[in-house]
């Protein structure tokens, strides 16, 4: 079974349903760090793996209004319209649109190394003005075990700079015993 299709199933569900606590506070307070480092106001946004919408409510109190996201999993995407998103259905490699800022938060270390360049390059190709990836940070590629699959953490950043011409804006840490959002780090990217 491919990463997508598990996503897709009731894995998916599961994930969908433990992370119903969005923790919109946190998300809000890493998404104002993200913003303020951009060269200028995204005209719209789309989220690769939106998942049930917490980081599009985050940029929605913000003020960021023009926001949808893609998702493989049905029941994450319902969820995610039901609080007023546009969602559609599709995967990094394939997002079907665009938009002047495009991020991933947490789906990136769920792509096998093999299939992350078709994937960086489908959201490279979406985005018109600014990537930004928040994912786990490690300074060699790692593989971990992740609920009878795999996860893998890796430099990010170098990852987009080593393939694609992209210059770097910012990038921060998301400390969970500060903010509760897991250890992530943060890098934003202008085309």
């Amino acid at each position: 079974m491919s990463e997508v299709d598990w996503w897709r199933g009731a894995h998916g569900d599961e994930y969908t349903a433990r992370n119903a606590e969005l923790n919109i506070e946190a998300r809000m307070l890493l998404w104002r760090g993200i913003l303020n480092c951009l060269d200028g106001v995204p005209g719209n946004i789309l989220e690769i793996g939106a998942g049930g919408g917490a980081n599009l409510q985050a940029l929605w109190l913000l003020g960021q209004k023009r926001l949808r996201g893609i998702e493989p999993n049905e029941e994450a995407r319902n969820k995610a319209m039901d609080d007023g998103f546009a969602m559609h259905d599709g995967t990094a490699a394939n997002p079907g649109f665009g938009a002047d800022l495009v991020f991933t938060s947490g789906v990136l270390i769920h792509i096998p190394p093999e299939d992350l360049f078709p994937a960086c390059k489908g959201i490279f190709d979406a985005a018109g003005r600014y990537i930004v990836s928040i994912e786990y940070f490690s300074a060699e590629p790692e593989e971990k075990a992740y609920r009878g699959r795999r996860l893998w953490k890796r430099d990010f950043g170098s990852f987009w700079l080593d393939n694609f011409d992209l210059r770097p804006l910012g990038c921060g840490f998301a400390w969970s015993r500060m903010t509760g959002l897991d250890n992530l780090t943060w890098w934003a990217f202008a085309k």
